[in-house]
């Protein structure tokens, strides 16, 4: 399906006051008049990221009770254990917790589920299990906030629960002896949008002043918080939260410390990827290379040493560690690599990409802990829902899926609640989902939910589209007007990095396939007299289409700027294209105004 090309209306009179109002440039002022912020004490607000702007930690709802109790099982002596999630949120919130309660003194220890045998969240035979071996206290991380039996069970068995999670509440809260949770009913916390791993850093700054009893800290537990910053910011970016308000703080400073002062096992990660060799960090570090490092372990259920990776101390162990998760990263990525071909190959061969409202395609043995990524990957190729599922070879187990929607509005959950008869269970949210079924019901289910997405596309309108902040030609793009859209920076879910829209480009040469089995572009753009380099990551298959063009091409795109070698120079990610003749009347009109360089 085409994705709607939407260029966003500028108001020029309000653009022209907040660039006075705010002194700032006229391209930053209209990405800001964009996002909706139109006053000069707003942009201030967004392009001012200091730690000062962080809220007192004692404000987050539940921190006040769970941190009392966890001071009195650490001076207690009480073996306390605390259960993260597999993902990298999971793993950074569990981190920043392991660390903090070991500087405390306490006598901790962490476990972490394993995604193929255990699933998400508590569970029951872990629990008992670190019952017997004497824990008293279980601290969850990312989260437990459904965990209503599991909280029962630990009370049975008088082991103290204190959970701390970010999702979505769903009925009736668990029985725990604390809740931490930046939406706890009855409370007003003024931002909701934390991560496991942020919810888990403000737990452990009131922590630390808890023992220090003052608001400042000693000097061990202010480096130690510090470093917690890059942890929590691994954490926001991989969890794909909304960068704004405090997350933008915690990513901002989060990467500061990430190059400044690293934790031993994340330096030697960073010197396995490279990237320590690059002269900043951004956001796109994280989410392309840490994170997805990270979140291998965790899919191919090991998950327990990517925490001990961000838990050890300098020296052997920790290098092992890290050349161990790179090449597990490298193992995710051949998996996911085979099935993503597997799965556009039957989407080809047995339905219609382009025509059918939603995909849902399966196979045997495609492995549970890249279906996911899968999905995600083609929702976007195809732009609508898709759910991938992986059968059991022996077809003992059920299937199990995931979906993702892709560039579209579409609400997942919604759309499996209308198939939940054909289903043994589900969970998610508006953009993501799994679920458990039986392979005789996949045909049926697949139906359904095309009927439920095709009732949505309906009655709701909507539409996958590609939101353009702003007109400009290639002539436009300089380093110094690249470097003043940064200062929007850190670019993610909620603050997403400027596109850009250009008319009548050609290319100056042939596009060509590169990278690992030819799935991404690259291209040599021209107009006029000026030409830039562009890629278009996972889009190789762009290119046949792409050379066959005689004419002109629109395209929307992101400005980025490339260091190679200490040089820099600008460069276009390609986010979509098509031929000029497409080009809709009126289309400059919306746009209100051209980019100002």
């Amino acid at each position: 399906m085409q994705r709607q090309w939407r260029i966003i209306p500028h108001d020029t009179s309000r653009v022209e006051q907040l660039a006075k109002t705010a002194r700032l440039p006229a391209v930053v002022a209209q990405l800001l008049v964009s996002r909706g912020i139109y006053r000069a004490e707003d942009a201030a607000s967004f392009l001012c990221t200091k730690l000062t702007n962080l809220r007192d930690p004692n404000e987050l709802p539940g921190v006040v009770k769970a941190t009392e109790l966890i001071v009195s099982a650490i001076d207690a002596k009480l073996p306390i254990t605390v259960y993260g999630d597999y993902d990298a949120d999971g793993m950074t919130g569990t981190a920043i917790l392991v660390n903090g309660l070991s500087l405390l003194g306490a006598n901790v220890s962490y476990h972490v589920p394993n995604r193929l045998e255990d699933g998400y969240g508590l569970n029951e035979d872990a629990i008992r299990k670190l019952a017997d071996r004497g824990k008293k206290m279980i601290i969850s991380v990312d989260c437990g906030v459904t965990s209503r039996a599991h909280a029962d069970l630990c009370r049975d068995l008088g082991v103290m629960l204190i959970i701390t999670d970010h999702h979505m509440i769903d009925g009736e809260l668990p029985k725990a002896d604390a809740i931490v949770h930046p939406r706890l009913p009855g409370t007003a916390y003024p931002f909701g949008e934390l991560c496991g791993a942020g919810v888990a850093f403000k737990l452990a700054w009131a922590l630390c002043q808890q023992v220090c009893g003052a608001k400042k800290v000693t000097e061990p537990m202010r480096r130690y918080l510090m470093q917690s910053l890059s942890l929590a910011a691994i954490g926001t970016v991989a969890d794909v939260v909304p960068l704004l308000d405090e997350n933008r703080v915690l990513v901002e400073h989060g990467l500061r410390m990430l190059q400044a002062e690293p934790l031993p096992g994340l330096a030697e990660l960073m010197k396995v990827t490279k990237l320590d060799q690059s002269s900043s960090l951004s956001s796109e570090s994280i989410a392309f290379t840490l994170a997805p490092r990270l979140n291998a372990a965790g899919r191919l259920g090991q998950a327990q040493l990517a925490v001990e990776l961000l838990t050890t101390p300098a020296g052997e162990r920790a290098v092992s560690l890290a050349e161990y998760i790179h090449q597990l990263n490298s193992d995710r990525d051949t998996l996911q690599r085979s099935v993503t071909l597997a799965a556009q190959k039957q989407a080809k061969a047995e339905f219609d990409p382009e025509l059918d409202p939603a995909l849902v395609l399966s196979g045997v043995g495609w492995h549970a802990g890249v279906i996911g990524v899968v999905a995600g990957r083609l929702a976007e190729k195809y732009a609508k829902p898709v759910f991938v599922l992986s059968l059991d070879a022996t077809g003992k187990k059920e299937a199990v899926g995931s979906g993702r929607v892709g560039g579209t509005d579409i609400d997942l959950h919604d759309a499996l609640s209308e198939c939940s008869e054909r289903l043994i269970r589900f969970g998610g949210h508006k953009a993501a989902a799994g679920l458990t079924i039986d392979e005789q019901q996949i045909d049926a289910f697949r139906g359904d939910f095309c009927e439920a997405i095709t009732k949505q596309w309906q009655e709701r309108g909507v539409a996958p589209e590609i939101v353009i902040d702003a007109e400009a030609s290639l002539g436009q793009l300089n380093l110094e007007t690249v470097k003043q859209i940064e200062r929007l920076a850190p670019f993610g879910a909620g603050n997403p990095r400027p596109v850009l829209f250009c008319g009548d480009c050609v290319l100056d040469e042939p596009a060509r396939r590169m990278g690992g089995g030819d799935r991404h572009l690259a291209v040599k753009l021209r107009q006029g007299s000026k030409t830039v380099r562009g890629v278009a990551f996972g889009a190789g298959d762009w290119c046949d289409a792409l050379n066959e063009v005689e004419g002109p091409i629109e395209i929307a795109y992101r400005p980025v700027i490339n260091e190679f070698r200490g040089f820099r120079k600008v460069e276009v990610h390609l986010v979509d294209w098509r031929v000029a003749s497409s080009r809709r009347e009126g289309r400059v009109d919306q746009a209100g105004q051209a980019l100002v360089s």
